[in-house]
């Protein structure tokens, strides 16, 4: 994910942002007993993780499926993908594996929205659905230049997704956060409609970490600058996402970028490893008994 990117990462001030002061308030009121974790990276190909699968691996999602419980998978951003192959990912995934489908860009980026998006959504969920129990949340990330001039087609969007099939949204133009008005009318039609609002965590835009949850799930999508700094950024996460379990959050859903995607997992690791301290989670460690894998780390 180049989103964001910078050259230079050590003049940038990483500090999480003070939560939005609605966000507990959501959380109190939907607290869960349990806390469902998913970490995962964005992809499984091995050109992009290179390093990351052993000598031999014939199967890259089989394998992936058996060192993460989750992956965001990007893949469906650029083609709707049959039916046939929605099973053939089930099938070879362990049955507490979770997908996280990005929506078409024939959605968010051709049609932007419109009114005439409604057969695209239907086609694409026809074959995402056959995830089953698999699918975890489907997520819309719209164009940087989508404006809140075209809030009625967000209003639109939202309040026709069908209610069964979990969504979260990510918004990239930054007046849908610096116009408090504006976010006020956003986080307000997301939290009527129970949908989670998308956090994304980027070098170069700072702009839009609104740290505002609008139901109880958070869906955080962390692009790390491959530099130092990319672990004191997770350990300040680790610190809030204890506040968020502490407050009854039903759902964490982290997924982890990175400029250079090869590290992707190595810093996924040292998240889960964090988590399972700090929060108590009992997640499988990537690559736990590999010598390759502590040797990156």
């Amino acid at each position: 994910m180049k989103f964001g990117s910078v050259d230079n990462p050590e003049i940038i001030d990483f500090t999480l942002p003070p939560d939005h002061q609605d966000t507990i308030k959501v959380l109190k009121k939907n607290s869960a007993d349990k806390t469902n974790v998913f970490v995962g990276c964005a992809k499984w190909n091995r050109a992009d993780l290179k390093g990351f699968y052993p000598r031999g691996t014939k199967d890259e999602l089989e394998y992936y499926s058996r060192q993460f419980n989750s992956i965001e998978l990007n893949a469906t951003f650029y083609r709707i993908f049959p039916p046939e192959q929605f099973v053939k990912w089930y099938d070879k995934t362990p049955d507490s594996f979770k997908f996280f489908p990005k929506l078409n860009q024939e959605i968010s980026h051709w049609k932007r929205l419109n009114d005439d998006v409604a057969p695209v959504v239907d086609n694409y969920l026809y074959s995402a659905v056959n995830l089953k129990e698999k699918l975890g949340c489907v997520f819309l990330q719209m164009h940087s230049n989508f404006a809140p001039k075209d809030f009625d087609r967000v209003i639109n969007f939202v309040e026709g997704w069908p209610r069964e099939i979990p969504l979260a949204v990510e918004f990239r133009h930054t007046n849908w956060y610096n116009d408090k008005a504006i976010a006020e009318d956003l986080y307000q039609l997301l939290e009527e409609n129970n949908i989670s609002n998308i956090i994304v965590d980027s070098a170069g835009r700072r702009d839009i970490m609104h740290m505002r949850l609008t139901n109880s799930r958070a869906f955080v999508r962390y692009v790390g600058a491959n530099h130092q700094s990319d672990y004191t950024r997770l350990d300040d996460w680790v610190e809030r996402l204890k506040v968020w379990k502490d407050n009854g959050i039903k759902d964490i859903n982290f997924f982890v970028h990175q400029n250079i995607e090869k590290e992707s997992p190595l810093l996924s690791a040292y998240l889960i490893k964090q988590l399972n301290s700090k929060l108590g989670t009992d997640l499988k460690i990537p690559n736990e008994d590999s010598d390759r894998q502590q040797t990156l780390l």
